[in-house]
């Protein structure tokens, strides 16, 4: 190891909260889907980041905008105008079919800024009753967002807030016993992430929105991983036309540079008035010009359709080449958002793709998760694939123990 990528680790762990389980890799620079550690040593990026560099490492035209706007006006609270916060929100409408946006520097804000509209929509409407989250889901690790997700994020930080129920997604019964009269929402990944790549299906989001509309239910869809043209359309509920009244976006909408946003109907934003909600960074011009230029190449490199193609081209050569594979459950997703869902934990098939050159990550233990940027090339998508199916085939058990595992 160098004295550099040794100094930087040491510093890390002397300094740092104990609370990320880091691979031994020191990341230095990046370009495109290709990144290279401190040791000269190149990887392929196939998890982007966690879905965030969608344009790429360090795409020259969200390099140049934030260049730009830091020599002209980095922050200025939420007390005045600016060009490039009033640039993104008509944007963001524009795509997205909503009317009205809050901006803030993250996905788990942007889930709070949802809470709190969901929560103050229900209590103008004399609503006593529960936030509906599905089974399995992951909204983020502030309290609000913990308290929708799953068990394990949520011990050991009782008091949990209370107001909240889950459901098993995708389960028609379990649907139509928990939406009532006194629900004050539902919200929906439209495809899990952390929960292992699992999209809900057309018929259930249909059967949620029409039960919402019955019993005046506020939808929300958390669109902070599939959102963003990852899914092969710019927001994953164009897929099925089924139209939430809220939706949580960040990850790739700041082409890497941290900002979140929670875009809703004038149905649901009217419900927050002045001085209930707000934040001192959110929207600021620096954070906006990198999403304005991020949205841009989007637009003019149709990744949109890019993601589409690839992600059919890398799922469906995945499936033909593992066929009859007992290491493997199932091949999943949409668009570049891709499950390969292994009989077996996926964590040293990480760390032996990590060896190859492909940097890759494991969601719900056993689901390796393929996010790449959308730029990436064909060749890059076959080596992607020749490693990830190199390293499960190294690293799996005795066929004996994947049958009595199952």
């Amino acid at each position: 190891m160098s004295d550099t990528g040794r100094t930087i680790r040491e510093q890390t762990e002397q300094n740092h909260y104990k609370i990320y389980k880091r691979y031994p890799i020191t990341l230095d620079k990046s370009a495109g889907s290709r990144v290279w550690d401190t040791e000269g040593n190149e990887y392929i990026d196939a998890l982007a980041g966690i879905a965030v560099n969608s344009v790429g490492h360090c795409h020259p035209k969200v390099v140049e905008a934030i260049q730009n706007q830091a020599a002209r006006l980095i922050h200025i609270s939420n007390l005045y105008y600016s060009e490039p916060q009033a640039k993104l929100a008509a944007k963001l409408t524009e795509i997205s079919g909503m009317d009205r946006v809050f901006f803030c520097n993250s996905g788990a804000e942007s889930i709070e800024a949802a809470i709190k509209t969901a929560r103050r929509y229900g209590n103008k409407k004399g609503k006593k009753g529960l936030i509906l989250s599905m089974e399995n889901c992951f909204h983020g690790r502030t309290l609000g967002a913990i308290a929708m997700g799953k068990e394990k994020y949520r011990k050991g930080f009782e008091p949990i807030p209370e107001g909240f129920g889950r459901i098993p997604m995708n389960d028609m019964g379990a649907l139509r016993d928990s939406i009532n009269p006194d629900t004050v929402a539902v919200i929906i990944e439209p495809v899990q992430g952390e929960g292992g790549i699992k999209p809900a299906s057309k018929e259930y989001l249909e059967e949620v929105r029409s039960l919402c509309d019955q019993h005046d239910v506020l939808l929300i869809f958390d669109e902070i991983q599939c959102g963003i043209a990852r899914t092969g359309k710019m927001f994953a509920w164009m897929h099925t036309g089924v139209k939430p009244d809220i939706i949580c976006t960040a990850k790739a909408l700041g082409g890497g540079f941290p900002i979140g946003a929670t875009l809703a109907t004038d149905k649901a934003a009217s419900s927050i008035d002045y001085g209930q909600h707000g934040t001192t960074y959110g929207g600021n011009p620096l954070a906006c010009a990198a999403a304005n230029a991020a949205l841009q190449v989007i637009e003019d490199d149709n990744l949109c359709a890019a993601a589409e193609e690839k992600g059919s081209y890398m799922m469906q050569t995945i499936k033909e080449r593992t066929s009859g594979w007992s290491e493997i459950k199932e091949v999943r997703g949409i668009g570049l958002m891709i499950g390969v869902d292994l009989n077996f934990k996926g964590a040293d098939v990480v760390n032996k793709m990590h060896e190859k050159g492909v940097l890759s990550n494991c969601a719900s233990d056993t689901v390796m998760r393929i996010v790449p940027p959308l730029v990436i090339s064909y060749e890059e998508i076959d080596k992607v694939i020749d490693v990830l199916l190199e390293s499960i085939r190294e690293c799996a058990p005795a066929e004996a123990e994947i049958e009595e595992s199952k």
